[in-house]
């Protein structure tokens, strides 16, 4: 009885052992992930993701590395030409190359590091060449150069950079609200300018208006003239035919009395007048025309050379 107590004993062993054999033999490795194998602690082989077989008790699983792009965000101060202290933000991505798995696990002790000490020497070496303007306006060039360098490093190490990304240059906070005051000024100075010269066209416009209207006036007063001595003209000829013995004398003193109402009328026509009369009656205007009449006569007489009692007399 005892014997088969001893039986069952080691067979139970023997199976527990062949199961913990087996289950240590059979691994399984998830997608866009690889598994370092050893052999007695040496380097052995690479296993892709599915199923895979070691021998249990002489090989491991010394790391499982992930195959998936990673990002690596980095935060550093730096100074440039022009002596500003910024705050550069770097995003880098990067993956680890299927067929250089065991490179990037044995070569590198901390990959994370190294890719930051890559960056930040390439970073104090490049942005202390340019101003503050330059390097806003050249971060790709900045993320270029960086990645450039990062590539040729990294590849020994078994790991491809995708692409590096500037993502913020921030300036000492005392430096943007300088920054701002300047663009502020710039911009008041530009909208004066501009409201300059929209007051020299308003001014030059509105004179240009102010002499074509002068001109169409002018025109206008002698058109006025015109019809006037025209008018006249043909009243004094139909007033001597019509009156026998009447004299361009009374034909002036007739029309100007005309005009005399006439302006009065227009006058008193007006509800708010500023106009201050003077004595005055309808007979002066005997006397206008006789200073008229006697002006012109000295005119005509200073033109041709004769005294006014001859022009008078040319005249009568």
């Amino acid at each position: 009885m005892e014997e088969v107590m001893m039986g069952w004993i080691v067979l139970t062993v023997l199976f527990l052992i062949v199961l913990i054999t087996a289950a240590l033999s059979w691994f399984i490795v998830r997608q866009q992930t690889a598994a370092i194998i050893e052999r007695l602690g040496k380097y052995d082989r690479v296993a892709n993701a599915g199923l895979n077989f070691k021998i249990p008790y002489l090989e491991t699983v010394a790391k499982v590395v992930d195959l998936r792009t990673n990002q690596l965000d980095l935060d550093m101060e730096t100074k440039t030409k022009d002596n500003v202290f910024v705050r550069l933000v770097l995003s880098v991505q990067y993956f680890v190359k299927k067929d250089r798995v065991s490179d990037a696990y044995y070569k590198l002790t901390n990959h994370e590091d190294q890719i930051k000490s890559y960056v930040y020497n390439e970073v104090r070496a490049h942005i202390p060449k340019m101003n503050l303007d330059d390097a806003y306006e050249g971060n790709e060039e900045i993320a270029k150069n960086v990645a450039e360098k990062l590539k040729a490093c990294m590849a020994e190490y078994g790991y491809e950079i995708v692409t590096v990304l500037v993502r913020d240059i921030d300036p000492d906070a005392k430096v943007k609200e300088s920054m701002n005051e300047i663009n502020a000024a710039q911009r008041f100075q530009a909208a004066a300018n501009a409201r300059g010269e929209g007051e020299k066209i308003l001014v030059v416009k509105k004179a240009e208006a102010e002499a074509e209207s002068k001109k169409l006036q002018g025109e206008g007063i002698a058109n006025q003239r015109k019809a006037i001595i025209s008018g006249l003209q043909t009243s004094l000829e139909l007033f001597q035919k019509g009156i026998e013995g009447a004299t361009a004398k009374d034909a002036m003193e007739l029309v100007l009395l005309t005009q005399y109402f006439d302006t009065l009328k227009e006058i008193g026509a007006q509800g708010k007048s500023n106009t201050i009369f003077i004595p005055h009656s309808p007979g002066g205007v005997s006397d206008i025309t006789a200073q008229i009449r006697d002006s012109i006569l000295a005119a005509n007489s200073l033109r041709n050379g004769t005294t006014p009692e001859e022009s008078r007399g040319v005249h009568k």
